[in-house]
């Protein structure tokens, strides 16, 4: 009786900010203006697939990036010394202290066809080159931002790893690469798993990112569903609709992600 009760708070956050919403949104993806069921609004989600091929394609990229250059950051911060971590924790963290669009809005600066890159490599003779409103500042927009998602999640599955299991390992004549793909991989497949999922949900369904960077012309699922509430082609139910198919998309791509559970996992 006593856990129902602290629990009750929760319960009821829960069905206010996550179940309402979602049942408004499946409200208004199935109904016309006049609030009449139709299938017109999912229907009409088809004509946007090669928005949605995009936003998959880029946000899968950028998952990918973070998910290289993260590991081998997270594994270097749990193998430091534990007053240093503190140190370096706090680094990753800090570009996450200051405003999402004022952090993007610095990348407009430095890629613009007169920004700090493009000025730098004109003092070398190079240049200047396109490099903002384009796919790839798209992706450099989501690394950026959600790089620290990716790390966190690995570095506090790789620093609960005990350094006597790599030593035994390596007592075991494993070598550095069988100690990394048959030890230190599979333990840290929930990090793996939970930083994917940190990543790519934010990325794919993004904005503010693909707006400043990427231009009209790399136009993602997120600004195609801003456009149908606050933008001149007003039609939220057509954006409901939109937003119900991106969640089941990311619902698939869980639960495929699910399939590659840590616990089916044997070590060899």
């Amino acid at each position: 009786m006593k856990l129902k009760v602290l629990s009750a708070p929760y319960l009821v956050w829960m069905v206010i900010f996550i179940v309402v919403p979602l049942l408004m949104v499946a409200y208004f993806a199935f109904t016309n203006e006049s609030g009449g069921f139709t299938m017109e609004n999912i229907s009409n989600v088809g004509q946007y697939a090669n928005i949605f091929v995009r936003s998959i394609w880029l946000s899968v990229i950028a998952t990918l990036i973070c998910l290289l250059i993260a590991y081998p950051v997270a594994f270097t911060l749990s193998r430091m010394e534990k007053h240093k971590q503190g140190t370096m924790m706090m680094l990753v963290m800090l570009p996450m202290w200051m405003n999402f669009l004022l952090r993007t809005y610095a990348w407009m600066t430095l890629l613009g066809n007169n920004g700090i890159i493009n000025n730098i490599l004109g003092f070398f003779g190079l240049g200047p080159f396109k490099l903002i409103n384009t796919s790839g500042a798209v992706v450099l927009g989501m690394v950026y931002n959600y790089l620290p998602f990716m790390i966190l999640p690995l570095y506090s599955v790789m620093e609960k790893i005990d350094k006597s299991v790599l030593e035994a390992a390596q007592d075991l004549g494993c070598s550095s690469r069988s100690t990394l793909f048959r030890v230190i991989i599979p333990l840290s497949l929930p990090g793996i798993t939970s930083g994917i999922t940190m990543v790519f949900v934010p990325a794919i369904s993004t904005f503010i990112i693909s707006r400043m960077l990427g231009g009209g012309s790399n136009l993602l699922i997120g600004d195609l569903i801003e456009m149908q509430f606050l933008g001149n082609s007003y039609n939220p139910n057509l954006g409901a609709a939109i937003s119900l198919v991106l969640m089941v998309i990311i619902l698939v791509i869980m639960t495929i992600m699910n399939q590659f559970s840590p616990d089916d996992q044997v070590l060899i």
